[in-house]
């Protein structure tokens, strides 16, 4: 069965101010969710709540929801450091981590305030990845080159969360088959995904590894109206500072039968977990609006 996660209101596209997370999060768990998600920047295009500390504030007001970092910039970050933070939020939340990791990139100021070039992004991720298991599962872990760190034990732990590696290049599909459980994709179509899912099958079989699962961060708008449209424009662009229309078609808007058949469809296509994104000012009404969409995708009632 396919899991259903909503991202958290960590962002501030249209100005409305920082939201109540921990409400969110509260609220989510209720109707139904089963993970709740945080992207991660250290600066972007608009505010946005640290990764680790939404997470955190999430995991403090559930109980059953799993906690998503959708997804961290590993790279951008020092990794012991990291996998501390990882780590302790495995062991406070009962092992509910759900670890997405990618290597961003659209915003070029945020690596440099880190200190971290952009061309090593991609070396840096496969690096610590690699070290991801030792330093998660609280044994003595070697991160190589280009940091060459060796990290004492860190506990307490609460083991090894699954790992999704987020991107949309061919490279991002091979650190997936190497190092994830499952591939985390983005602006995605129906198309888009039985490719992506045909090139993780012969990547992993080059490789002599498992398929890795197929995820989809989708934004979303439920609406009885026209107005649903305009808005989920407006909260994307001003999130992302391209054109509504370059992404139009992979977003899910419209009445709550439209989204349904709108995502049923990415489900039908082999997507296993889908990363519902509400691209509207009031995110509370959305998830009340999802809710029947959620149990509806769930019943198989996809059309």
């Amino acid at each position: 069965m396919t899991a259903l996660g909503v991202m958290l209101p960590i962002a501030d596209p249209v100005g409305t101010g920082t939201a109540d997370i921990p409400a969110a999060a509260r609220h989510l768990e209720r109707v139904g969710a089963d993970v709740v998600w945080a992207g991660d920047h250290l600066a972007f295009h608009t505010p946005v709540v640290e990764a680790t500390v939404t997470l955190a504030m999430a995991a403090a007001v559930t109980e059953r929801v799993r906690l998503g970092f959708g997804v961290m910039l590993l790279a951008l970050r020092q990794p012991a450091w990291a996998a501390k933070q990882v780590s302790s939020l495995q062991a406070v939340s009962g092992g509910r981590v759900v670890l997405g990791i990618g290597v961003g990139g659209e915003n070029p100021e945020e690596w440099a305030a880190g200190g971290v070039p952009t061309q090593e992004r991609g070396q840096r991720s496969d690096a610590v990845l690699g070290a991801l298991p030792d330093l998660l599962s609280g044994r003595r872990a070697t991160v190589p080159a280009p940091y060459d760190l060796q990290v004492p034990a860190l506990l307490p732990t609460g083991g090894m969360p699954p790992v999704w590696i987020g991107g949309r290049s061919e490279r991002a599909l091979r650190r997936a088959v190497r190092f994830g459980h499952g591939w985390l994709g983005m602006w995605g179509d129906e198309r888009r995904v039985l490719q992506a899912r045909e090139q993780l099958h012969q990547l992993a079989e080059q490789e002599n590894r498992p398929v890795p699962r197929v995820g989809l961060h989708v934004f979303v708008h439920v609406s009885e109206d026209d107005t649903g449209r305009d808005e989920a424009a407006a909260f994307v662009s001003g999130q992302y500072r391209l054109p509504f229309e370059k992404v139009e078609r992979y977003v899910a808007v419209g009445t709550a039968d439209e989204v349904t058949a709108h995502l049923a469809g990415l489900v039908a296509s082999g997507v296993e977990e889908l990363l519902l994104h509400p691209a509207a000012v009031d995110h509370h009404r959305q998830y009340d609006l999802l809710a029947p969409v959620m149990a509806r995708l769930r019943k198989g009632d996809l059309r």
